[in-house]
């Protein structure tokens, strides 16, 4: 039998209803992989494994007694550690480490109320503050298909879950493409919902969902299973953050349902200026030209809501304000500012710095690329981008240029495409449709109009069909 981490949890799931498997089987050989190769890739933070084994032990005898089993029952999910999980630590990369959570997040209430058992915490950038896996509390992530590059983050940990086989899906957080970068550095499905799509609960900083641009999403080996999580994750809840979407229980699995015959397709090789690496360009566009191929509607436009540095300057602005609302006691007590990592300390500082009069020059320009992108989706039903600019790199090596261009800023230079779609509020995928000529995978970005998540996972599930990605790295 394969092995139960690259196992799609739709069929384990199948397997557990027919007594094929049981949830004990699945979980003993989950975290034999787990405690076999985390330490080497550094995925998790938490491991809760008696408590995982106890669970397992409850859903294999709810499957004998024949009982009503949810979509997730005795599925091992790990969460991101940026989402409170009750009696769990939630440690946000950062310091203090040992900060106990009081209440499930939404979305992780819902994965357990349709069976899924939450075994531990995943690796993040201190705040997810970071485009990479790296922070002074837990060390680095690093990306399975070479143990030297970086899987990518903020969620790099949930990646590096699913690329190494720990598990085959995973929760993860997008606020700038913390989603969707390290599903395409490490060859995984990942899926940045429709902002408001899945709630979070309201607290001080958060209030305003509006310019709370971050959002929860899954994370899998395959698009049906991303399609199972968000369905379990999504829909109105009466504590949740305003402007949360007002459906009750949407469906995103049934991809029959969604007509794709017909839909027109841009593509765009950059964002407001800013283009990927020629091998990545080429790659997506191999993709594009099979596309066309299936009888799509596929046009070339340029994508260009404004400047690629004024996009950047909106979003980083209105994200380290946000982040300072959230940490100030982090940056304003002087013990605790000597043991942030360097990139979380310049984040939170400007964030603190920042003007009224920028931040107001910040809202005006997302009013603007709000307006400009839904321009784009009257027109279009989908845009296809790269994911990112540039192939897998090594861990602190950011790229210094791209196609013979000085990087004005390595830390973020390499991710033009992601963080205008959080600042709009659009859903966003990323499909592992390629490799590079040295075997690395490239990622490509589907983008769909507000609340458009079916339309973009039922085409992402037809490439998935004519062009598998179910290759992993050969671990050793």
């Amino acid at each position: 039998m394969e092995k139960i981490g690259y196992m799609p949890i739709n069929k384990l799931r199948k397997m557990i209803s027919s007594k094929e498997i049981s949830p004990v089987e699945i979980m003993n050989e989950t975290f034999e992989r787990i405690n076999s190769l985390n330490s080497r890739f550094g995925a998790y933070i938490t491991l809760d494994q008696a408590g995982s084994l106890k669970k397992a032990k409850e859903a294999e005898e709810a499957v004998m007694k024949g009982k009503d089993l949810g979509p997730l029952h005795g599925i091992p999910i790990p969460i991101k550690d940026l989402e409170p999980v009750k009696n769990m630590r939630c440690t946000f990369g950062s310091i203090p480490a040992d900060i106990i959570a009081e209440e499930d997040a939404i979305s992780v209430e819902r994965i357990k109320s349709a069976g899924g058992i939450i075994i531990g915490k995943t690796n993040t950038p201190e705040y997810g503050n970071a485009g990479t896996t790296e922070n002074r509390v837990f060390g680095i992530s690093r990306n399975p298909w070479d143990e030297e590059l970086t899987p990518g983050g903020s969620s790099g940990g949930s990646a590096v879950s699913i690329c190494s086989g720990m598990t085959s899906i995973a929760q993860g957080s997008d606020g700038g493409g913390s989603i969707r970068i390290p599903a395409s550095l490490c060859g995984i499905f990942g899926l940045k919902p429709t902002q408001g799509r899945i709630p979070r609960r309201v607290h001080n900083n958060t209030k305003w969902n509006e310019i709370n641009f971050s959002t929860t999403g899954p994370m899998s080996i395959d698009v049906t299973d991303s399609a199972i999580l968000l369905e379990v994750m999504s829909g109105f809840h009466q504590d949740g953050e305003n402007g949360t979407i007002g459906e009750e229980n949407p469906t995103f699995t049934n991809f029959s349902d969604t007509n794709l015959d017909g839909i027109k397709i841009a593509f765009s090789k950059g964002v407001g200026g800013a283009l990927a690496d020629k091998e990545v360009i080429e790659s997506i566009e191999k993709t594009v030209k099979k596309i066309d191929g299936l009888g799509f509607s596929v046009e070339e436009i340029d994508f260009y809501p404004d400047e690629s540095e004024m996009l950047f300057r909106t979003w980083f602005d209105f994200w380290c304000s946000r982040s300072y609302l959230m940490t100030p006691h982090l940056i304003d007590d002087k013990k605790n500012r000597e043991g942030l990592t360097d990139y979380f300390r310049t984040n939170i500082q400007h964030g603190k710095d920042i003007s009224g009069a920028s931040l107001f020059e910040a809202l005006n320009n997302i009013g603007k690329y709000r307006k400009y992108t839904q321009s784009i989706f009257n027109n279009y039903d989908l845009l296809i981008t790269p994911t990112i600019a540039v192939k897998p790199f090594k861990i602190n090596e950011y790229p210094e240029e791209i196609n013979g261009i000085k990087c004005g800023s390595p830390f973020w230079d390499w991710t033009p495409f992601t963080y205008i779609f959080n600042l709009t509020g659009n859903p966003a995928a990323s499909i592992p449709v390629t490799r590079s000529k040295d075997n690395l995978p490239i990622g490509m970005q589907v983008v769909g109009g507000l609340m458009k998540e079916n339309l973009i996972l039922a085409f992402s599930k037809l490439i998935e069909s004519n062009e598998p990605w179910n290759s992993y790295p050969e671990i050793k």
